[in-house]
């Protein structure tokens, strides 16, 4: 990445503590349940991860070892290509899709570099941010001509974590009381992407962030990270940011807004960031499950009632998340639009 660009360095209260405390307790769920009583255990175990920590891990999920490790490897050797290799396929207002280095997250340059690919090819998004317009755009995944091999992977990970997230949605449905399939219909023609991170070595670990801290968007994430780590989560309980031990063959979970607004706060996003390694490289793959482009996010009427009335007002998410997108490119000045700009005042807390 060259010399160090101020556009990198942290305000001073973002700043990352070299030292760090290990996340005891972000639950370990096996999702591998082959009874009624089992799945009554599953199902409470995962209402329990989403409640207390937003975050959790999972084993015995379904994805095969072998199909993780191929699109890794394919990441690895983008990736290890000259810059002039990877702008090819560099993404852009029009398509942003594609490889970017310069993404930068509360308008901070992250440490890092990225392919962002759709899963469905194409995947229908608003043309604008403006509400009036109907415009829609469809993007189309960049692919690099020298690794075919990349595509392959691609895809057969894709269909995998699809199926994951589908049986996620429908465990957290049951865990808040609904019926198995109530969010299902929202993703029909989902909009879900996948994105290839590489955080290469960072002369300056106590100023920089792979990522900024964050809320995740979507309605779940499905993370795949490798065995350096480097994530950390904002513990819910006090505040304090735990770096989150990497489990091999494990898939992290996290909570995303969506499903935050869904639940109308029984279940909320936490805060989480990415610290960059001064010796060794990082590479992770988080698929965000997104809803179709024209879902109104709202609280679901199952869970408004009178003692717990609705939290925000509805939103648009294909709006909403062009809105975020563009603010990937360029430093608007403001804040990124976050869910909160929807709360309802007189419920706020």
């Amino acid at each position: 990445m060259g010399d160090v660009d101020p556009a990198f360095i942290q305000p001073a209260q973002h700043r990352p503590k070299l030292s760090f405390t290990e996340a005891h307790g972000i639950p370990l769920i096996d999702l591998d349940s082959s009874s009624y009583a089992a799945m009554g255990d599953l199902v409470a175990e995962i209402g329990a991860a989403c409640k207390n920590w937003g975050f959790f891990q999972v084993i015995n999920h379904g994805v095969p070892p072998e199909t993780r490790r191929k699109l890794e490897e394919a990441a690895r050797r983008f990736f290890a290509q000259p810059p002039e290799e990877k702008r090819k396929v560099k993404r852009d207002e029009v398509n942003p899709q594609g490889y970017y280095d310069t993404e930068q997250t509360k308008n901070v340059r992250d440490w890092k570099e990225v392919l962002d690919l759709t899963v469905k090819n194409p995947t229908i998004l608003p043309a604008s941010l403006d509400p009036a317009d109907g415009e829609l755009l469809q993007l189309v995944n960049r692919w690099p001509e020298n690794l075919p091999e990349l595509r392959e992977a691609f895809e057969e990970y894709a269909g995998e974590l699809e199926k994951l997230s589908h049986k996620l949605l429908r465990l957290i449905s049951l865990s808040l009381g609904l019926q198995e399939n109530r969010l299902s219909g929202f993703f029909n023609d989902h909009t879900s992407f996948i994105r290839l991170n590489h955080y290469p070595p960072c002369p300056i670990p106590h100023l920089a962030l792979g990522v900024g801290s964050h809320k995740d968007s979507s309605a779940l994430t499905v993370l795949a990270q490798d065995e350096v780590g480097g994530l950390e989560v904002k513990r819910k309980a006090d505040g304090e940011w735990v770096r989150v031990r990497p489990t091999p063959e494990a898939f992290i979970i996290n909570v995303g807004s969506i499903t935050q607004v869904w639940s109308n706060d029984e279940y909320k996003s936490v805060e989480h960031r990415v610290i960059v390694n001064s010796e060794k490289e990082r590479f992770s793959i988080p698929f965000l499950f997104n809803p179709d482009h024209s879902v109104m996010v709202e609280p679901l009427k199952e869970l408004v009632t009178e003692q717990s009335p609705a939290k925000y007002r509805p939103y648009n998410w294909g709006k909403f998340h062009a809105n975020r997108k563009l603010s990937n490119f360029k430093n608007l000045g403001v804040d990124n639009i976050q869910i909160d700009d929807f709360r309802l005042q007189e419920s706020s807390s």
